[in-house]
This record gives C-alpha cells, sequence and structure tokens, in this order.
C-alpha cells in the first residue's frame, strides 16, 4: 500500500496502512462494544464467569503470537507504516487500533483545527457526563495534533482546561483550535469543546518545540532497556 502522506486530511477515517491494521482495528472495534456492554449490563454471575474465561483464553492464545512493544518498534520493520501511521492506529486517544481510544478523530480547515470525539459509558464521571479527566486527555491529544498548524510541533508546556459545562455521554463532541501566538520555538494554543451547540469545556494550551526538533527527539527516545509485560494467564 502507498504511503499516506497525511492520514488527517479530511473528516473521513483514513484507510489502515495494510491489512493487519484493518485486523487489529476489528478487534479493537470488538473490545470497544465489550467494554461498553460490561459497564452498562447486569448478567447472571455465572455466565460472567464464563464470559471471562473465554477471555482469558483468548488473550493468552494471542499473547502467544509475536509481541511488538512501542511505536519505535513498530515502525522498524518497516512493514506497518511510517511512525505517523503507527500513531494512528495506536495513540491511547485516538488510534483506531487501540481500544483505550474513543478515539478522537482530527483535520485541519485553513487556519483552524477541528476534531470529532464520542464517549460511552465506560467514560463516565459525574452521572451522565465524562469524566473530566478524560476530557482534559481528550484536549492534550487534540491540541497536540492542532499545533501542526503551527509547523513547529512540540510537547506539552501547560494545557489550563475550564469546565463550563457537563460533558454528555453518548453525544458527538465537536472539537476546535486555534493558534493565538507563536513566540520562537513556543506555540501557543486556544480550544473549546461543544456538545451541540453548548460549549462545555475550553483550554489554553503551550507546546514548545525541543531545541533540535521533535524528530531528534523520536531518535533519543528509546530506553537501553525495554520493559516487556507479563503475558496473559487463565484462570485464578
Amino acid at each position: 500500500m502507498t504511503e499516506l502522506k497525511n492520514p488527517f486530511a479530511s473528516e473521513e477515517i483514513t484507510a489502515p496502512f495494510n491489512e493487519e491494521w484493518q485486523a487489529k482495528r476489528r478487534v479493537a472495534a470488538a473490545v470497544r462494544l465489550l467494554t461498553e456492554v460490561l459497564v452498562t449490563s447486569s448478567p447472571d454471575t455465572s455466565k460472567m464467569h464464563d464470559i471471562a474465561e473465554q477471555l482469558e483464553n483468548t488473550a493468552s492464545d494471542f499473547a502467544s503470537s509475536p509481541r511488538v512493544y512501542g511505536r519505535l518498534d513498530w515502525i522498524e520493520s518497516g512493514q506497518h507504516g511510517s511512525f505517523g501511521q503507527v500513531s494512528h492506529e495506536l495513540n491511547p486517544l485516538a488510534g483506531y487500533s487501540n481500544p483505550l481510544a474513543p478515539p478522537v478523530t482530527t483535520r485541519i480547515e485553513g487556519d483552524m483545527a477541528i476534531g470529532r470525539c464520542f464517549c460511552g459509558w465506560a467514560y463516565e464521571g459525574p452521572p451522565g457526563s465524562v469524566h473530566g479527566g478524560y476530557v482534559a486527555a481528550i484536549f492534550d491529544q487534540f491540541m497536540g495534533f492542532a499545533q501542526k498548524l503551527g509547523k513547529r510541533p512540540g510537547m506539552t508546556g501547560y494545557l489550563n482546561v475550564s469546565y463550563h459545562h457537563r460533558t454528555p455521554l453518548t453525544t458527538d463532541l465537536h472539537l476546535e483550535a486555534r493558534i493565538t501566538k507563536q513566540e520562537g520555538r513556543k506555540t501557543f494554543m486556544e480550544g473549546k469543546m461543544f456538545a451541540h451547540d453548548e460549549l462545555t469545556a475550553s483550554c489554553e494550551a503551550l507546546f514548545i518545540e525541543p531545541r533540535k526538533g521533535m524528530y531528534a527527539l523520536k531518535q533519543q527516545a528509546r530506553p537501553e532497556e525495554v520493559f516487556s509485560p507479563p503475558t496473559a494467564r487463565s484462570g485464578a
């Protein structure tokens, strides 16, 4: 498959780099569905134990396949896409192949970044509302993408979130962000989150470009020793 230059160029979800990511997206979607069902259902206890055993066996079988820890390892083989494409799949807030992600979708329109997000019951904080910590995390992900507008991507310096109204669950959330100022390696931004037409949260953010740029930071990111989590075990 050809290189995808910009997986965020339109509102449409970008196709996966290869068939492996396509299959992984399907698994991730199934895990998201399972999570949503888990937190919104009350089946018979024995049935839940049966389901747990099936899942434990599935996880154990999964764990016997070749393991890849971290995005840098994923891109090294050259078979899984660029750093951006792998991030598009595995990012914990926006990755289509990561069941932890809602996910947050993003694109650029002129001088504005636009995002969408949908949080189900697994993200509940106050009754019927998205947990404030997830609201902040969604902003951090979205604003980190939006800084592409300034052409000098960097790391989060600060993220100040204001909560105006509760952010409802099971509702399409709309995100907007703009650059307000740039000073050397510093990019200052503001962002907003809407449910329908109501402003639920806003933020001010600062991103700071590393002295040698983000690419150099990626090159230095690999630790000398990679921690490998234990494999899943069945039974208890």
